[in-house]
């Protein structure tokens, strides 16, 4: 059986998101996939990113990498997209990249794959689990089969995120991934290849 295709597409501004899609691409890596890192495009004005250090030195650290396309998603047969938390919603630089699929969508080349997020926020109760709920809002209209994690583990007890993966940076916007994070994310990524293996052996 040829190995699984994943594809983890991610947004991040200040760098947390980004170190949680390396995490899975490393775990996606481990459980027998072919997986393609990306990086959605920055759509904020300059001075945006300019007014804070953090997000400056991000984007400055990141602009070289590989940004996701359309073939991307085609390509994969399970995908994990990455955003922070905005306003309890998936960022607009994820959201312009999902509303770019349009012609991909209409030919039927986004169905019949496994999907499942990852996002962050500054507080803990700052709008993780509506973030990946409307995230999944657009793999329902794909066609998606959406393999969050649920309680399939018993660390998920430790991360206590159903929904996918979530990790709290504190209100310095500071606080690095931990153990726990790290567990549910490799957990995360075992469990979207196994199922998609299945899927694409079936």
């Amino acid at each position: 059986m040829s190995s699984v295709k994943l594809a983890v597409i991610y947004y991040s501004a200040t760098g947390t998101v980004h170190a949680m899609a390396e995490r899975l691409e490393a775990a996606g890596q481990k459980a027998g996939a072919e997986v393609r890192l990306r990086q959605v495009p920055e759509l904020a004005p300059a001075e945006a990113i300019a007014s804070n250090a953090a997000w400056s030195q991000h984007f400055d650290r990141t602009k070289d990498e590989p940004k996701a396309a359309a073939d991307d998603v085609v390509w994969a047969d399970a995908v994990l997209f990455g955003t922070p938390t905005r306003y309890g919603n998936v960022s607009s630089q994820l959201k312009q990249f999902l509303d770019t699929l349009g012609p991909q969508w209409a030919q039927g080349l986004l169905a019949d794959k496994v999907y499942a997020g990852f996002t962050a926020s500054m507080t803990s109760h700052g709008g993780q689990e509506s973030t990946l709920l409307a995230l999944y809002n657009t793999i329902h209209h794909f066609g998606g089969v959406i393999v969050a994690p649920g309680y399939t583990d018993p660390l998920k007890f430790a991360d206590g995120n159903p929904y996918g993966v979530s990790h709290v940076t504190g209100g310095s916007n500071t606080d690095p991934l931990t153990d726990a994070q790290y567990a549910a994310l490799d957990h995360m990524a075992g469990r979207v290849v196994r199922i998609a293996g299945k899927l694409t052996a079936a």
